[in-house]
């Protein structure tokens, strides 16, 4: 039977009557339709994660062009700017908490948190937590505390890799053992540029 369109319904509350007049029936196929493509996103993105969502597309991209930057910095000397870089590339991240997994545990706790070694997680470092100072206290150790000089253990490559993932556990600040050492300078802003001098005056 063919469904009667505006209809006034017999029954009325507290004196008002009832109007039967539904929205048109595109509108309802585009309600229906949002309504089963937003299940589809959520079961594709959210549930089964076979999609990218965009923050996953950033940090992709974004790693992309650390491995970039890292590729022109080629052979030049190790810096602060390519070890920040390898922190940058997931892979290499993974690759270091492997090998953390593996040595570091034993000393600085499962997450960085800390043991017998300092927490790795807080904002204070005892000699510097600067990617170049921390890599340096990998690579040489330092015997009077009882860490070890990991260079000839883990070699070159193997230290820069472990330094990258350390550098992603900075200032997450995991409970573990109380700061040590000092708190870590904040980087120095960079200078104005110097205002061009007047006509007729001289700097």
């Amino acid at each position: 039977m063919k469904r009667v369109r505006d209809e006034m319904l017999d029954h009325d509350f507290d004196g008002i009557r009832e109007y039967d007049n539904p929205p048109p029936n595109w509108i309802m196929g585009l309600l229906h339709g949002s309504i089963a493509v937003a299940v589809g996103y959520w079961l594709l993105y959210h549930t089964f994660g076979l999609g990218r969502l965009p923050n996953r597309l950033y940090d992709d991209e974004m790693a992309r062009a650390a491995e970039t930057q890292l590729a022109k910095l080629g052979k030049q000397a190790l810096s602060d700017e390519a070890l920040g870089l390898m922190a940058a590339v997931p892979a290499r991240v993974a690759d270091g908490r492997k090998i953390f997994e593996q040595f570091c545990v034993a000393c600085h706790g499962p997450n960085g948190e800390g043991s017998v070694g300092p927490n790795l997680t807080d904002g204070f470092w005892i000699h510097g937590g600067k990617p170049m100072q921390i890599h340096r206290t990998v690579n040489h150790g330092v015997p009077e505390k009882g860490m070890v000089a990991w260079a000839g253990q883990l070699g070159p490559t193997r230290v820069e890799t472990v330094v990258a993932y350390v550098l992603t556990l900075k200032n997450t600040n995991r409970p573990g053992k109380p700061p040590q050492g000092e708190p870590e300078a904040p980087e120095s802003p960079a200078a104005p540029p110097a205002k061009p001098a007047a006509d007729g005056q001289r700097s």
